[in-house]
């Protein structure tokens, strides 16, 4: 073939499709939670105490009686059938980023051979997937299969709609036959009793008496990018790795900021309606959606719910982003780096804990200095942040997310905590043993008649902080765009309760020292600060001087890559919170490191197998066509007045010639496996491996700009990024 056709009939395809409109929908109080057993439904389809029983248990996390859950599965069955569903699934969140569900039908035959619908307690209770056929880091071996799945019931039952049929979704949990945690709902549901436990002991001793369950909140704001199908089934990295291996930098990217909150391309907003239509109906709170940085690149952020909640909320908004793209002729990339030199997409998870008695508890309200319970509790998390610091960067882990951490687009590799200039005075002066009033935030007055004054935010906001104060919770930044925020919740909450348990453990001696509580709270609050203070940092985390000044003079820790990231899990230190706490065994935490070691292995592995074959099977042989064209036309041009300038086939023949010995080497390498450990495993891959994969690109991108386009196979990051 002369040219390469599918590249160029995908732009045609593209180019040529019919204009698309905006449909019609529904108002949102018709849809909202329509497809959500909630409690309005519950209440509706259940008799009183059964109704009393459920809500107890979601509330409280009571025990719920087999009689109860009996009827509770029966009114479930009956809902769900009225909206012609067949099959139910336990859905539950295997330790990778996705989920996992079997269905099986509510069809059962009696004794003369006719069809009934059937569904107990029991069903709804307990499923048995195979515990060795997912990811549990030797947990299970192949011939100890059994696990179970079991009814999460604070997390609510819906039914989940595709064009093959309609399913009752049933969010569960995961574990061995064993009893070992296979899944990431239940450690995270053991981090949150963990902070409630803590959280209530610090309560108690500041005088509460009426003291709510404590919940950590979440709200995670999700980036993505829409590639046309058309462009992304001509890249098999992009269909197998998520993220393009091979392309030049377009002549035009993100340096004039104007794709940033732009105008949003008439059928992304057809798609991102779709969505949140869908959303809606599942009781997804979407609340913003807009261009983000990079063309081609969008945002959707949910409002805050409980952290469960959220998670399962957040695994189903990935999936409904990526199942919706295929409708509408688009690929979703949640992948964290899909363009090289472009703005990567990261999951911001913005997290708070408070209950219904004290409120929201890392809320400072108008006198930050005279919120006692608000500063103990965000003096514990500087605490769990600075002791931590290492085992967060552990949670956000993947080979996807080291193209963005520190890139200079992204928080750096270093946790720090940002607080904001009201917030850092109040907690300097505690340091020094003493509490001044704060300064008033001030109005905004631009001195316009038209614009009405509002009143000035306490601080500013900190895009290099990875983990920064954002008025009433905090933002961990650093998070990557395809990773579960199970992972960061359950860090976050674990580090917060052991932290809640120093403060009270402190907090109970200093009390009986000191003459009044608010003396005991700053005796207490200025010790944490003297061992934990040095992680408080509200300048540039980009900056060099930050990076020196962290490591040298605070001896914070930079790791830039899940290679020396993951064997944070192995420390002592991290073996003895998790059990100290209850949320993870030392076999559940080590299976953890096993699992999340070997997917980091096998991403990079797929990566390097991938720029093997396309730079031998696609690149090259293009390469070959253009200077066997060239060479005729040098030949062609031979003898006559025009002189042919061979210096294009000169440093095409060059660029090929590395590639693909950078190629062979490559190819030799990824053979290797004489590994003594798999700490020794995963630096073979972060380096040696990256550094060779790295070799071809640049190779294969200096082709790129040297062969005439109508060869080029790949589509471009021109057309992928700006032609929609």
């Amino acid at each position: 073939m002369s040219e390469n056709e599918s590249r160029l009939e995908s732009i045609r395809a593209i180019t040529n499709r019919s204009p698309m409109s905006l449909s019609s929908t529904e108002p949102l109080n018709t849809i909202w939670a329509c497809d959500v057993f909630n409690f309005a439904t519950m209440e509706e389809s259940l008799s009183k105490n059964a109704f009393k029983a459920i809500k107890k248990t979601v509330q409280t996390g009571e025990p719920l009686d087999k009689a109860t859950a009996d009827v509770v599965a029966a009114a479930m069955k009956e809902w769900a059938i009225a909206k012609n569903v067949k099959f139910f699934s336990h859905i539950f969140y295997p330790l990778t980023n996705a989920t996992a569900e079997k269905h099986d039908g509510f069809i059962i035959t009696n004794s003369e051979g006719n069809a009934i619908t059937e569904f107990t307690g029991s069903l709804l209770i307990k499923g048995e997937p195979d515990g060795s056929s997912f990811p549990n880091g030797s947990i299970r071996m192949t011939n100890a299969a059994r696990g179970y799945t079991a009814w999460d019931p604070s997390s609510p039952v819906y039914i989940m709609h595709t064009e093959n049929g309609s399913t009752l979704m049933i969010p569960s949990v995961f574990m061995s036959w064993t009893g070992e945690s296979l899944d990431k709902k239940i450690p995270l549901l053991r981090s949150n009793d963990a902070m409630n436990k803590a959280g209530k002991r610090v309560l108690s001793l500041m005088g509460e008496t009426n003291i709510a369950p404590l919940d950590s909140s979440c709200g995670a704001e999700q980036e993505y990018f829409l590639v046309d199908s058309h462009f992304a089934n001509c890249r098999p990295d992009l269909l197998l790795a998520g993220r393009t291996l091979f392309g030049k930098a377009p002549e035009k990217g993100q340096e004039f900021d104007d794709h940033y909150f732009g105008s949003i391309p008439k059928r992304v907003q057809v798609y991102m309606q779709d969505v949140e239509d869908q959303l809606y109906r599942l009781g997804i709170p979407a609340k913003t959606h807009h261009n983000e940085v990079a063309p081609g690149q969008f945002e959707i952020a949910p409002y805050f719910e409980a952290a469960n909640v959220a998670s399962d909320h957040q695994q189903l908004l990935m999936t409904i982003l990526k199942m919706t793209a295929k409708k509408h002729g688009f690929l979703c990339l949640l992948h964290e780096k899909p363009f090289a030199g472009i703005n990567g997409s990261g999951k911001h998870v913005n997290w708070s804990v408070g209950n219904s008695t004290q409120g929201n508890l890392l809320d400072p309200g108008k006198t930050p200095h005279e919120n006692l319970n608000f500063l103990l509790f965000c003096g514990a998390v500087i605490r769990g942040v600075h002791k931590f610091g290492p085992l967060l960067r552990s949670a956000i882990a993947s080979a996807g997310n080291d193209h963005r951490l520190g890139a200079n687009e992204a928080p750096p590799a270093i946790l720090s905590v940002y607080l904001g200039e009201q917030l850092e005075k109040v907690f300097k002066d505690i340091k020094e043993g003493k509490l001044i009033a704060c300064k008033e935030n001030g109005e905004m007055d631009l001195g316009l008649s038209q614009i009405l004054n509002f009143e000035r935010d306490p601080g500013d906001r900190n895009r290099t902080s990875p983990f920064a104060f954002t008025g009433n919770r905090f933002e961990f930044r650093a998070v990557g765009s395809e990773q579960s925020v199970s992972g960061p919740l359950i860090v976050m909450n674990t580090i917060l309760a052991d932290s809640l348990n120093w403060v009270a453990d402190t907090l109970k001696i200093s009390l009986e020292t000191e003459e009044d509580k608010s003396s005991a709270v700053i005796s207490v609050l200025q010790e944490l600060m003297n061992k934990h203070g040095n992680v408080i940092f509200g300048g540039d985390g980009y900056s060099s001087e930050w990076h020196t000044m962290a490591v040298e003079e605070r001896g914070l820790k930079n790791i830039p890559k899940t290679a020396d990231a993951l064997p944070v899990l192995q420390e002592a230190s991290v073996k003895k919170l998790f059990e100290s706490t209850g949320v993870l065994s030392s076999v559940e935490l080590m299976s953890r490191y096993e699992v999340y070691s070997e997917q980091y292995i096998l991403a990079l592995e797929v990566e390097a197998k991938l720029v093997i074959e396309m730079a031998k099977t696609i690149i090259y042989p293009a390469v070959v066509t253009y200077l066997t064209e060239l060479s005729m036309l040098s030949s062609n041009l031979s003898g006559k007045s025009i002189t042919f300038d061979d210096s294009v086939s000169s440093t095409i023949a060059q660029e090929a010639g590395a590639m693909m010995s950078a190629v062979n080497t490559l190819s030799h390498e990824i053979t290797r496996n004489d590994f003594d450990s798999t700490n020794e495993q995963m630096q073979f891959f972060a380096n040696d491996i990256c550094d060779l994969m790295e070799e071809v690109r640049m190779h294969a991108d200096n082709l790129e700009g040297e062969i005439a386009d109508k060869y080029w196979p790949l589509p471009k990051y021109r057309e992928m990024l700006f032609i929609k």
